[in-house]
């Protein structure tokens, strides 16, 4: 104080000049302090808490954070060798496109996974990575904006983070063009169901991105899958080759990508608001009135028909009567229906209330083929000819001709007058696939019980037309107690098993004219063994009844040259014509007629397949390379190439991505076959698939014989032969783009509703457009959209079929009785 006084009154001047110093020297500081208190509050508003780089859970964190949708590259850009179905040029237009396209882009050897999710109120959140490494690092606190202009850290959209973002973009480094051109083609690509982008990630331009829908509900089978998927926090690397994520990648991701929380967006809204209407107006489901109720099927059904036929001698009212115009109405379901038993439990009881018919069980309980036994129909496993049980009975046959070989040199047979089935049934314990078929008639629901059980099976009749299978292709024809009249008319039934018979194959007969001593089965004897000798059948083999079943099996042999044909005394029965082609088919009259044996070592059915299993996987002898395949290629490169496609698919994406849980999968049906690439590739599942080759596709069906497979041939515009809810799986590749054609698309997606059971699940490939109308049409009749996505016009979609059933009633005149 002494001091101030002093100095102030010592010198005046002096003091005004302290006097200044001292105003500027606090002007200074509180200068200085307001602009640190402006810097703290800018700093304290926009900095989001800073990540330590140093972590290396961090670094996990952010890299699942980073994950978008799955990006599909070029061959080129993933150095793999081209593969069959990814070559455009050395595939037609309807070849499988961009089924191996999608992979995961690589960065610095970690996969990133790019993906979409539909939310339980169908949000969806598309994250979008257009900066490099270094920009991240730049921007304060690691912040990033993804294109809906949400934080990718996981902050508020605030107005203050806002104004903050855009002052601190104008200190860092500009962001590349791209992301403007994403943020446009964002707003107009939400009016797409199916959109393709272009992103960035990690400075890597990746074309052909693809914009994939995943409902959270595929996780509900996929479950115990996702362990397999998460490694500390991160996403196994993945295959170049997948098709698209996994349903435990799926998951992962659902715990990792931003939501919009309870809110959903506009754009959801008003696009499902539109598809709601858009279906609402286009499809408006009926339910199917008709005589036969819940077991409707329309081409076996039509009565008006069946009345105007001019005889019934040949079992023509048995035989296919499709209308002129297929049925647009939904089949009802049984009251009661439950979901079918799984194998291999079904093959002993199915539920009654599934197949409520009791008939049969009052008029061959005693038979043991189908007995009621409180909420379940059982199956004791016996039939009219092993009523002690089949598997013994398909003992006795192999030992009585040890050549028939079961699961060997047997794999395909067909079983004629099946019944429930139980024959078939069994076979599966010889690794043999039986093709059942039996009619529909006054045994109720014979086939329906065998495909509730899980057993292969058709409704057929032996009447006046060929069977749907090309000639020389089973194995073995069986017939128990099948009731075919094969002596008369010249044997022409007979000579229709004769010619889907493989040269060498077996004819196995077990009817009571092979046992018994009445004087009918006598004649009948005497007359099928003159008829078989003149058709140069060999018999083989005539047992003694058995001491079980108390059956006798005579087991007959298809020559395997021309030598007894040409040196026969009598020509009868006569052989076809060379013009006759013995694989023609598809609604062809029976002839009494027989065709030559094959005898050039190039012709099919001149020698017997590999030994299941090697025939699965080995070219046919007869493909040759002078022959060009389905999709471009020589022949048997045609063929392996599809077989490495389809294990591919199947492995990498059908088994764990789709949401399918597999081990309740029993019935399948491939609905477009091709190489039957699709079922070759299922062969360790538990189940069976029914290749189906459309009659205006290429005939490729006696390949899929050769390989120990089975199928039929099929015009799509009418219904399959089976009943009702016969399948657990349908699967389709571009097999509805072709049948839009000349089908009505509406009436096809309504014989797939009838077929497919309750929570089956349809698997459908195909172009964008296809795609979109038919989830629009599925959507309409309350089906679940699994997962949705497309490349290159090429789309995919897997949906599952509801128990819901429309009330409005559509009366079927026709289908009446």
């Amino acid at each position: 104080m002494a001091l101030g006084k002093y100095s102030r009154i010592d010198n005046n001047n002096h003091r005004r000049s302290s006097s200044s110093s001292y105003c500027s020297t606090v002007t200074i500081v509180v200068f200085v302090g307001l602009c640190l208190v402006g810097i703290w509050i800018m700093i304290s508003s926009s900095v989001v808490p800073v990540q330590n780089e140093d972590d290396p859970a961090q670094d996990k964190k952010n890299q699942l954070k980073d994950q978008v949708t799955p990006v599909i590259n070029d061959i080129n850009d993933s150095g793999n060798t081209p593969q069959f179905e990814d070559n455009p040029g050395d595939l037609p237009e309807d070849a499988t496109k961009g089924d191996s396209n999608v992979s995961l882009a690589k960065d610095d050897g970690n996969s990133s996974l790019n993906t979409e999710e539909n939310q339980e109120n169908n949000e969806e959140t598309k994250l979008d990575e257009s900066k490099k490494d270094n920009e991240r690092s730049d921007s304060e606190g690691g912040e990033k904006n993804n294109d809906s202009g949400e934080n990718s850290g996981g902050q508020g959209d605030s107005e203050e983070n806002s104004d903050d973002k855009k002052s601190n973009s104008e200190d860092s480094n500009e962001k590349p063009d791209s992301d403007e051109n994403d943020k446009k083609s964002d707003s107009d690509d939400a009016e797409k169901k199916l959109d393709e982008s272009s992103s960035e990630t990690n400075g890597d331009n990746v074309d052909g991105q693809v914009e994939e829908k995943v409902d959270q509900n595929e996780n509900k089978e996929s479950d115990k899958s996702s362990d397999e998927a998460k490694d500390d926090g991160q996403v196994k690397n993945q295959s170049p080759n997948e098709i698209f994520p996994t349903g435990a990648q799926s998951e992962l991701l659902n715990e990792t990508i931003i939501q919009n929380g309870s809110f959903s967006t506009q754009v959801t809204e008003s696009k499902n608001e539109k598809e709601a209407q858009l279906s609402s107006k286009e499809y408006s489901w009926k339910l199917c009135n008709s005589t036969a109720g819940p077991d409707y099927i329309p081409c076996l059904d039509n009565w008006e028909a069946i009345r105007h036929l001019p005889s019934t001698k040949h079992y023509e009212h048995r035989e296919r009567h499709c209308p002129e115009e297929p049925p647009t109405c939904l089949v009802p379901l049984p009251e009661g229906y439950k979901h079918s038993i799984v194998w291999p439990n079904s093959r002993e009881k199915i539920w009654y209330y599934n197949v409520p018919h009791t008939k049969l069980a009052q008029i061959k309980g005693h038979q043991n083929w189908v007995k009621v036994s409180g909420e379940y129909l059982t199956f004791p496993g016996g039939g009219t000819q092993f009523k002690h049980g089949a598997l013994h009975y398909v003992d006795f046959i192999e030992e009585s001709v040890p050549d028939v070989a079961w699961g060997k040199r047997s794999r395909v047979i067909l079983d004629v007058g099946c019944g429930v089935a139980s024959f078939g049934g069994f076979l599966f314990d010889r690794n043999v696939l039986a093709m059942s078929f039996a009619p529909k008639d006054e045994h109720e629901a014979q086939v329906q019980f065998a495909l509730e059980r899980g057993i292969p099976a058709v409704s057929a009749v032996m009447g006046t037309k060929r069977l749907p299978y090309p000639g020389k292709v089973f194995d073995i024809v069986h017939c128990a107690r099948c009731r075919v009249p094969w002596h008369l008319e010249g044997g022409k039934l007979l000579l229709e098993l004769n010619r889907v018979l493989r040269p060498g194959g077996f004819f196995v007969w077990s009817a009571t004219p092979v046992y018994q001593k009445i004087p009918e089965d006598v004649e009948i004897w005497k007359a099928m063994v003159e008829l078989t000798k003149s058709m140069c059948w060999e018999l083989v083999n005539k047992t003694s009844k058995d001491a079980v079943n108390g059956v006798a099996v005579a087991t007959f042999k298809k020559p395997t040259s021309n030598d007894c044909y040409e040196q026969r005394s009598k020509q009868e029965p006569a052989l076809c014509p060379e013009s006759d082609d013995p694989n023609a088919a598809w609604n062809v009259p029976l002839q009494t007629c027989m065709h030559k044996v094959p005898v050039d070592a190039s012709d099919r059915g001149s020698q017997w397949p590999e030994l299941w299993p090697a025939r699965l996987e080995k070219s046919p002898y007869w493909l040759l390379s002078s022959q060009v395949g389905v999709y471009g290629k020589a022949a048997p490169e045609d063929f392996a190439a599809d077989n490495e496609h389809w294990k591919r698919v199947v492995t990498k994406s059908y088994i764990n991505g789709v949401g399918i849980n597999w081990s309740s999968v029993r019935n399948v049906m491939d609905m477009r076959a091709v190489y039957g690439g699709f079922a070759a590739a299922l062969k360790d599942l538990n189940l069976w698939v029914m290749n189906v080759i459309p009659i205006d596709s290429p005939d490729t069906l006696p390949i899929i014989y050769e390989r120990g497979l089975f199928g039929m041939y099929h015009d799509w515009c009418e219904s399959f032969s089976t009943y009702p809810r016969s399948y657990d799986l349908l699967h389709a590749d571009h097999l509805f783009s072709k049948v839009k054609k000349r089908c009505n698309l509406v009436a096809v997606v309504a014989e797939v509703d009838r077929i497919l059971r309750p929570e089956g699940k349809l698997i459908v490939r195909d172009n964008v457009e296809i795609i979109n109308e038919l989830e629009n049409m599925l959507r309409s009749m309350q089906w679940e959209v699994r997962m949705i996505y497309s490349k290159d016009k090429e789309g995919l979609l897997c949906v599952q079929k509801s128990m819901w059933r429309p009330k409005e009633v559509e009366m079927i005149t026709y289908a009446i009785a």
